[in-house]
């Protein structure tokens, strides 16, 4: 009988595989770049700074956040630094834009990826989305792309996020959650976890955990078809949702 894998041990298989990730420079298995335009992004924004792009996300919550000029905004996940970069130029020289990422290797891609395309008004931070190394009550935005799924803890995460959000601030998430429920041999395969697979949850569960750190919910759409054309069909979606701090 299979036993679940512990929460130390996820978050140790996570870490080494995006380590992997951010030196060998995103997908493996297509194009950074297909994938982007397939989950949102467009042709100008993938522009902004190409070696930003590593095709790891399932949404572009950038342009679900309603992000004003003047905003802070922290990005959970943040890899090579895309998001955090368009979230730039919407917020602007009186705005700031601080990413989170557990993976020293991304991290110093992210730094570099700044200083190359020139972004002054964005700053990384290594760190555990589990355990944020941000302020109570600093935050305007929250956004997130694909990468909650991977937490061992969903709940923690929620309310670490209602911690550093601002009184009405909000967190715009776009995220893996399953419509049916994965064998125990599914949730213990390695490439399937770093495959934001194996750790994500069902969408209800999802929904009620947001719900439980505080948020008010709203559904902004469901994508399917990501399961056919990234996923192998697995019963799962992409789900775009809104979480505001009331």
């Amino acid at each position: 009988m299979l036993k679940v894998m512990p929460k130390n041990k996820v978050k140790e298989i996570v870490k080494e595989g995006y380590s992997k990730i951010a030196s060998t420079g995103g997908c493996c298995s297509c194009s950074s770049k297909k994938i982007s335009k397939e989950i949102g992004y467009s042709e100008e924004e993938l522009k902004v700074a190409p070696d930003a792009n590593m095709g790891l996300g399932c949404g572009n919550p950038t342009a679900l956040a309603r992000i004003k000029e003047g905003d802070t905004v922290l990005d959970l996940g943040s890899g090579a630094g895309i998001d955090c970069f368009l979230t730039s130029k919407k917020v602007g020289s009186k705005g700031k834009v601080i990413g989170i990422d557990m993976t020293e290797e991304m991290i110093e891609k992210a730094r570099a990826n700044a200083k190359k395309y020139g972004f002054i008004n964005v700053e990384f931070r290594l760190g555990d989305i589990e355990e944020l190394p941000v302020k109570d009550g600093s935050i305007d935005v929250i956004i997130s792309n694909c990468v909650i799924n991977l937490a061992p803890d969903k709940l923690k995460v929620f309310r670490e996020a209602y911690r550093v959000l601002k009184k009405n601030g909000r967190m715009c998430v776009s995220d893996i959650v399953l419509l049916k429920k994965l064998s125990k041999a599914q949730k213990n395969d390695e490439k399937l976890l770093c495959g934001c697979v194996a750790g994500a949850l069902l969408k209800d569960d999802y929904i009620d955990k947001l719900k439980k750190a505080g948020f008010e919910v709203r559904i902004l759409g469901e994508d399917k078809e990501i399961s056919k054309s990234q996923y192998n069909g697995v019963a799962l979606e992409s789900l775009k949702v809104e979480a505001v701090k009331k």
